[in-house]
């Protein structure tokens, strides 16, 4: 309480609870195939992902050698258009929620 010209005034304050829109996290999978080539792979991680040449390479392997690999995390809605445009060029692909 703080006195003011002979009046005693009261600060108050007031908690507001804010409400965060978060949406659940997803993976962006990258399937393996008898089918693809690893630089048909590659080419696509790096023009549709954004990947640099090592790391769509090393995509690629731990594709071939576990049979999936989540190549990028995000929402759903920025993970979809990527995964479309993958399947689009004849590699399976899914975009899956991260367990939790």
């Amino acid at each position: 309480m703080n006195l003011y010209n002979g009046h005693t005034k009261t600060d108050v304050k007031e908690e507001t609870d804010v409400l965060t829109l978060t949406e659940d996290p997803c993976h962006l999978i990258v399937w393996n195939d008898n089918v693809n080539t690893f630089e048909w792979v590659i080419e696509t991680l790096m023009e549709i992902c954004g990947h640099s040449y090592e790391q769509a390479e090393q995509c690629a392997m731990i594709i071939h050698f576990n049979g999936k690999y989540a190549v990028k995390n995000g929402t759903y809605d920025t993970l979809k258009p990527l995964c479309d445009a993958i399947t689009e060029r004849g590699i399976n692909a899914t975009v899956e929620m991260v367990p939790a």
